[in-house]
Order: structure tokens, then sequence, then C-alpha cells
């Protein structure tokens, strides 16, 4: 009788995986619960673990498609693909990028001589869905929606036993699987943390995303280091004109000590969550940034903008000449002391006149009054001065 006791994991994993296919014996402990359950899929859906696997791409209509639909999703990838690529380039690795089902719609160079299958399979339309190619670590998370590591001998195939992958969902701002960014490695196995990887990359691509999603959204970047605002770890939520919290990403969940915006039903109102107004928020000018105190006690770093419909940020700042009203939320600016003059009791001969103000100086001040007035409600405003809000929009950028 062969053990279980080998000298290394690969060698166990390739017992278990026997065991199970042949006589059906559980790999409990060997393998993960999600490799297991992808297995057991497979077997369901008739699917033959010695048959030869071909990484065939779905017809050119339906690539076309899942390009076109998702060209938000592929922009934020081109944004970060280069710099993968160069992370990556010194090591064995190349990744991938696919549509919520499992195609294929981005890859970085496949330039390694002794590769054979990652220049087929990372074509753009290839199918990577579990019914297609059996367990993947983007198959698995085409359909769990959660991260996945799937290692040689973990693979559905036995033609494919040499291949590493590891792979981590993409989220849209209604909380719903976007996309999926694998890590994959042909005849090496990872000598790297891949998961951390994979993950950090999946979480900058979908907070571009998230942004990129946003139309006439104030998108509240905050940390606890002002350092890390730009960053894939930085706390992100889009808040809409009427204060109502429509995203926030999974480090904003994390910071809020909240469940992940996919387990939550409803929009929470922002001064409920985060204990400040929309007004409050949207005074904190684009390149500042200013400190708050969250519900459970952290101090944060806070940052705001506008994402208008064209997508481009813009400095959003209302009431900024007035003081914020709660004592713990201040801006990190130097503010120099006041220095008081000594009174002066005299009557001066003649007093300077005073420039008037221009009308667009006038125009601004007004929308700064009402949306005050509204409390930061720009479509309020804009009814209020009967207005458009694209012009309410325009005033506060130059303001």
């Amino acid at each position: 009788m062969q053990s279980l006791f080998f000298s290394t994991q690969a060698d166990r994993i390739a017992l278990a995986r026997q065991r199970y296919f042949e006589e059906g014996e559980l790999p409990s402990g060997i393998v993960s619960d999600a490799v297991f359950q992808s297995w057991a899929r497979c077997l369901r859906q008739k699917q033959d673990p010695r048959a030869q696997l071909e990484f065939q791409p779905v017809s050119a209509s339906r690539s076309q498609l899942a390009l076109q639909k998702n060209r938000l999703l592929r922009d934020a990838w081109l944004a970060e693909a280069s710099e993968l690529d160069a992370v990556l380039g010194a090591t064995n690795c190349g990744a991938m990028l696919a549509d919520p089902s499992g195609v294929l719609i981005g890859a970085t160079c496949s330039r390694r001589v002794h590769e054979k299958i990652t220049p087929v399979a990372h074509r753009i339309g290839v199918n990577f869905a579990e019914e297609a190619v059996g367990t993947t670590a983007p198959g698995i998370v085409a359909r769990t929606g959660k991260q996945a590591c799937v290692q040689g001998a973990e693979h559905f195939s036995e033609s494919v036993n040499f291949m590493h992958c590891a792979a981590a969902p993409i989220r849209d701002i209604h909380g719903n699987l976007a996309g999926v960014l694998d890590i994959s490695s042909e005849g090496i196995a990872f000598n790297f943390d891949v998961a951390s990887v994979v993950g950090l990359y999946a979480s900058s691509i979908e907070n571009r995303l998230l942004v990129s999603q946003s139309n006439e959204h104030l998108i509240v970047r905050f940390q606890i280091s002002p350092a890390m605002l730009d960053t894939p770890l930085a706390g992100l939520m889009g808040v809409d004109m009427q204060g109502h919290i429509v995203w926030r990403n999974a480090a904003a969940s994390r910071l809020l000590g909240m469940r992940p915006e996919g387990e939550q039903t409803g929009h929470s109102k922002v001064d409920e969550i985060l204990q400040s107004s929309f007004a409050e928020l949207a005074s904190v000018r684009g390149s500042s940034h200013s400190l708050l105190r969250l519900p459970n006690g952290l101090q944060v770093h806070v940052r705001c903008e506008l994402q208008a419909r064209d997508g481009r940020p813009q400095v959003f700042a209302v009431g900024n000449s007035a003081p914020v009203a709660r004592a713990e939320y201040t801006r990190t600016d130097v503010v120099l002391p006041a220095v008081s003059a000594p009174e002066d009791t005299s009557v001066p001969p003649s007093v300077a006149p005073v420039e008037p103000a221009s009308l667009r100086d006038a125009d601004v001040d007004l929308i700064a009054r009402t949306l005050k007035e509204c409390g930061g409600n720009v479509s309020a405003a804009a009814k209020k001065l009967r207005v458009s809000r694209g012009l309410i929009y325009r005033r506060i950028q130059v303001a």
C-alpha cells in the first residue's frame, strides 16, 4: 500500500489525485476545498482528467463582444500591465486578464523559450471557464468570485499538471465580479508569495475601474497613512450627490470594520458611516488631505475628488471658506496664527476704494452659498438657482 507521507507536497497531491479519480477516495487535507469542489464539478460535467486539454478561443463575435463590453476594465488593466510585466519580467511568470465568464481579454508578453502552453493559452478570446478547461485558478475565481491558487497536479487535466497559477477577483461598483487577474508559471513552481502579488495588482486594477465607473460621484480616499492614499491599499468609496455611499472597496470595508460591499444591501448615508456630511467631505480639495476620526476610533487621512461624466476628476470644494463643524475633522494644511496689530483709534484721512467683485466672483459666491443652504446637494442647488448641474460643477472647479 502506498503511503501519503511523501517528502514533497507535489508527491502528496499526485497520490491524492490518483486515489480520488481512480478509487473515489476524498483528498481530505491534501488539496484546498476550492480545488476539491472544482474537481467534483468537473466530474459531474463528465469531463475526463486524462483527456488532452486544448485552449480554444470562443467565437470571433463573442471575443469581440467581450472586448467591447469590458472597455473600462481593459483600460484599467492597460494602465497597470506595463508595470506588472516589468515586475514579473525576471521571473518565470506571466499575467492575464479575463472577463467575468473567463474569456481572456488581455495578457502580458510571453517570451520564454521553454513555454509551450502559455503562448497558446494566453491568446485573446481563449475560454478559461471551468466548463471549458477544468480546474484552473482563473476558472475557480470566475465560478466562485474568490481568490484561488492551483499548482501542478491540482489542475483537473493531467496534460497541464506542470502549470502553476494564482488568480484574484476584480469587482465593479455594484459589487459584482467584473474580471479575473491571473498570474501563471509554466514548468516552475512559484518561489514568491504569488497570492499577495496577484491580490495587490487586482486591487489596483479594481480601484481604477471603480473610479472610472463613478459618474458624478464624490470619490473619497482614506487610509491611516497619507503615503498610502495613492496605492492599491487605499480605502475608496463613491458618494452620490444625495450623500449615499454607492460603493466602497474591500480596503474601505476593512478600515470601517464592515463586511465586504457585496454582502451589503441598500446604500448607507455617508454621515452615518464616516460621521461627516457630504459638504464637509467635498470641502477637502483635490491635492490636500484632512484628518478624520472614524466611528471605530481610527484616525485616517482623507482626500476627495469629484468624478465628472467625462471621467475626468475635478477639484470639488463646498463652503471651503467656512470652518469645519466637527472638531476631529481638521485640515492638515499649516495654518499660521493671526497676528493682531495694535488698535488704531485715529480716523484715516481717506478710505481706499474697495475693488468691486467681478460678476464671476459673485456668481461663484452665490453658488457656494446656495450649495451650503442645500447641504451640498448639487441637484437641489441647481434646481433652486434654475441652472444646470454642469454649470455648478464648472463654477466649483474654478473656485
